[in-house]
C-alpha cells in the first residue's frame, strides 16, 4: 500500500482554537508537512463537527433545536449559516493554498458519529431508525464526493486525503449510545453493518481515507477493511496491540496522536520517543516508521490557548523530522 503522505509528515487532528479562518490556514501551512483545512468551532453553530458536516449531505437538510442538530424538511437560517462558514474555508484556503503542492487533509465526522448525534424530526439519534441511517449514509456519501472535488478544483497541486472522524464509533458497535430520555441505549450496530456504512463513504469519496478515532477500543480491523488507508488513534488509550500490529504489518497508516493537544505540549524528544516506543511494541522494523507514521496530538486543539495549539503542531513536526533522522 502507498500511503498518501511523505515520509516523516506531521499534522494536526483538526479543531483550533479562534475565529480567523485565514490566520489558521496560514498556521497549519506554515508548520506542518501535511496540511489541512482547520476547524474553528470558536465561531459559533454550525463551526461545529456536527453541524459542519451537516451542512455538506445532500437532500437532507437541518437545524439546530435546543442545542442539538436535528434533520428537517427544508433549509432554512441554519443551513445558509454552515455553508456562509464553508465558503468563507474554502475561499481562505484556495487563497492562501496558491501554488501549493502536496498532501492536503480536509475532515469531515463520519456515518456512524454523525448517525449517533444528529436528531431525527420527532426526536432521538438518527441511529435508532435503520432506514434515516441508510438515507444519511448515502446524503453523506454524496455531499463528501463533492466537497472534496470542490477542494480538489481550488488547490489544484494538492493530493486530497479525508479524514473521517469517528469518535462515537466504538459505542455504537456496543450499544452504548444513551436514548433521548437517557434511560436506555440505542440498538446495537453489527460489525457488518458498521463497516458496510464506512465502506459506503469511504468508496464514493474518491480519494484516501483515514479514520480518527479518538476513544478506547477502536475497531482496527474493521477500519481496515472498510477501505480507509490508515487510522488515527490517542496513543494515551493504549490501542490494543495485535489488531494494531497486524494492520501496520500489512502497510497501514497511522496517525499517532501521541500528546495531549490542550496545555503546553512535551519536548519533540519525547513526543518521538512516545511513537517509537509503541513502534517496538508492535515488533516491526523501525525503518518503516516513517513512512507508515504520521505524527499529530491527540484530537482536536478547540481548548487550547493559540500559543498552545501552535506550539504543538510546531513539536508534531519536529518529532516526525527525528524519527526520520533517526
Amino acid at each position: 500500500m502507498r500511503l498518501p503522505w511523505v515520509p516523516g509528515s506531521a499534522s494536526g487532528i483538526g479543531s483550533l482554537p479562534g475565529t480567523d479562518i485565514r490566520e489558521a490556514v496560514r498556521t497549519v501551512f506554515g508548520e506542518l508537512p501535511l496540511p489541512y483545512l482547520p476547524e474553528l468551532p470558536d465561531r459559533g453553530p454550525g463551526a461545529d463537527l456536527i453541524g459542519r458536516t451537516a451542512g455538506l449531505l445532500v437532500d437532507l437538510p437541518v437545524d439546530l433545536y435546543m442545542a442539538r442538530w436535528r434533520v428537517v424538511p427544508r433549509a432554512g437560517r441554519d443551513n445558509r449559516r454552515i455553508a456562509d462558514l464553508w465558503l468563507r474555508d474554502l475561499d481562505a484556503l484556495t487563497e492562501e493554498a496558491d501554488g501549493y503542492t502536496g498532501p492536503l487533509k480536509v475532515q469531515a465526522a463520519g456515518p456512524w458519529t454523525l448517525a449517533a448525534s444528529l436528531q431525527l424530526p420527532i426526536g432521538g439519534p438518527m441511529l435508532r431508525d435503520v432506514g434515516a441511517v441508510r438515507e444519511l449514509t448515502g446524503s453523506l456519501a454524496e455531499g463528501l464526493a463533492s466537497h472534496v472535488r470542490e477542494v480538489g478544483r481550488r488547490v489544484p497541486g494538492a493530493s486530497v486525503l479525508l479524514q473521517l472522524d469517528e469518535p462515537s464509533l466504538p459505542a455504537v458497535l456496543a450499544g452504548r449510545i444513551p436514548t433521548e430520555s437517557g434511560f436506555g441505549t440505542l440498538r446495537t450496530v453489527s460489525e457488518p453493518a458498521g463497516r458496510d456504512a464506512l465502506h459506503e463513504v469511504i468508496a464514493a469519496a474518491g480519494v484516501p481515507v483515514v479514520v480518527h478515532c479518538c476513544a478506547p477500543s477502536v475497531p482496527v480491523a474493521l477500519i481496515r477493511s472498510a477501505g480507509a488507508v490508515g487510522v488515527a488513534l490517542d496513543l494515551s488509550l493504549e490501542p490494543a496491540l495485535d489488531p494494531l500490529g497486524e494492520a501496520l504489518d500489512a502497510g497501514f497508516g497511522l496517525f499517532a496522536g501521541a500528546f495531549p493537544a490542550v496545555g503546553p505540549p512535551p519536548p519533540a524528544t519525547q513526543v518521538a520517543a512516545t511513537v517509537r516506543d509503541l513502534w517496538r511494541k508492535v515488533g516491526l522494523p523501525l525503518d518503516r516508521l516513517p513512512e507508515q507514521v504520521v505524527v499529530t496530538p491527540a484530537c482536536g486543539a478547540a481548548g487550547a490557548t493559540p500559543e498552545d495549539a501552535r506550539a504543538g503542531l510546531t513539536v508534531a513536526r519536529d518529532a516526525a523530522r527525528q524519527l526520520l533522522e533517526s
